[in-house]
């Protein structure tokens, strides 16, 4: 048998038995690049390419801003910035029906866009939202799932991780990215938005939302400012040419200590225990990034990508057909995997064939992005689910449920990301940030 052969079976087989034995995804792909570099080098040769691989991933000073972003959530989640979004959220929604459950989804994207993580937004945003909308009459398990399927709406909404993530192995501009996010991330939102208010009456009987006296709301606004203003000062420092997005996320950190030193909710006692935190989310990122760098060595001298390119374009010669396909293998494939090995391993395989006819790499990111994100909050590893049902205090079943008709919303939107190229591009392309 083929040497080539022989490892590209060894590689897949290897992860794939990893994540069947619950084995932790980065030390899958490591196991698996290193024994397949094995078979097409020898161990000594496989030993020495593996670990500078693994040191050349890392090795970017573009990565220095997931530390510096993933810092600055757990900062905001710290400094009590939940409760300000939600008042602000509720009278954005005003007399809307279902207006509480419409909070919650209004209060997750701007929570999510400001920490940047669907997880703390679904922790955060439902540990308030929870006993109010139970007190409320609407159902537990229906409220459980307007939180769970809105929490992802800040993966896409600048500043994003993920985007980061993708940049790095897309060489997509970090900027174009962000920029890229902003309505595929509204239109999260709106999918869910749309689902709410279909849905409401079967599993609630709330009050009727009210519209707040001007002064009252002023007021709110002027609280929720602060928190609001870290978005346009990174995302505006960026567009305007005036810092990098690895410089905006140093000042996003800074920017939020002395947030939380003015609202008196962040202590110097309580930095320590964030910094930790921030410490393994960063380690876990960065060891991903760096065995999955491992892991393209691999794919590229095996000649995986070429192999997966021509079975797909061997299938039709329809670029409609084949960006479908691609979704059903992301949506897949992130039932399972986080979204930031699944970027890794999947953006050097599918973006050839995309960039064949002519798909912006921009346009690509943000389908990429928003099919992983749906895979946060769909069973059985979604790990946005399992918070936001922990939260809520119950199982995931009763969630999964109710959260069904989200998904297919969620779908939906995908479908008008992925074939409606302006619906991404526009905001990047007004803004000259896209490369001729």
């Amino acid at each position: 048998m083929d040497p080539i052969a022989i490892a590209a079976v060894v590689l897949v087989g290897t992860i794939a038995l990893g994540i069947l034995f619950s084995v932790p995804i980065a030390v899958s792909i490591g196991l698996g690049s290193f024994f397949a570099a094995v078979v097409l080098l020898d161990f000594e040769k496989a030993a020495l390419v593996s670990s500078q691989r693994l040191f050349t991933g890392i090795n970017s000073f573009t990565l220095l801003a997931i530390p510096f972003f993933v810092l600055a959530g757990v900062l905001m989640n710290t400094g009590g910035i939940a409760g300000r979004l939600i008042d602000f959220a509720k009278v954005l929604v005003g007399k809307m029906p279902a207006s509480l459950a419409n909070t919650n989804v209004v209060a997750n994207a701007m929570f999510g866009a400001v920490s940047g993580a669907a997880v703390a937004a679904a922790a955060a945003i439902g540990t308030v939202m929870t006993p109010r909308m139970k007190e409320e009459g609407y159902d537990k398990s229906w409220s459980a799932a307007v939180n769970v399927a809105s929490a992802p709406a800040g993966m896409l909404i600048p500043p994003s991780n993920t985007f980061i993530v993708y940049s790095l192995v897309s060489g997509a501009s970090v900027g174009a990215l962000f920029m890229a996010g902003i309505i595929p991330g509204l239109i999260w939102a709106v999918a869910c938005i749309v689902i709410v208010m279909l849905t409401y009456r079967k599993f609630s009987n709330p009050q009727p939302g009210q519209w707040l006296p001007l002064k009252d709301a002023l007021l709110v606004f002027w609280r929720a400012v602060p928190s609001l203003l870290m978005i346009i000062i990174v995302i505006g420092g960026i567009v305007g040419g005036i810092f990098t997005a690895t410089e905006s996320s140093a000042i996003a950190v800074v920017y939020c200590l002395v947030l939380g030193f003015i609202y008196k909710t962040i202590k110097l006692s309580d930095l320590p225990k964030a910094l930790l935190d921030a410490a393994r989310t960063t380690a876990i990122i960065m060891l991903l990034v760096g065995v999955s760098t491992a892991l393209s060595f691999v794919m590229s001298f095996s000649h995986i990508p070429d192999a997966v390119s021509d079975a797909l374009l061997g299938l039709t010669d329809s670029p409609q057909i084949i960006l479908f396909l691609m979704l059903v293998i992301l949506l897949l494939v992130g039932t399972f995997m986080d979204p930031t090995p699944a970027i890794l391993i999947f953006t050097p395989i599918f973006l050839p064939i995309v960039s064949t006819w002519g798909m912006d790499p921009v346009h690509f990111g943000t389908v990429i992005v928003y099919a992983l994100s749906m895979g946060v909050i769909t069973p059985p590893v979604g790990n946005v689910l399992f918070v936001g049902a922990r939260v809520a205090g119950m199982g995931i079943e009763p969630v999964v449920g109710k959260l069904v008709w989200f998904l297919l919303a969620l779908f939906g939107g995908l479908l008008l990301v992925t074939y409606i190229g302006p619906l991404s591009l526009w905001i990047p392309d007004a803004l000259g940030l896209l490369s001729d």
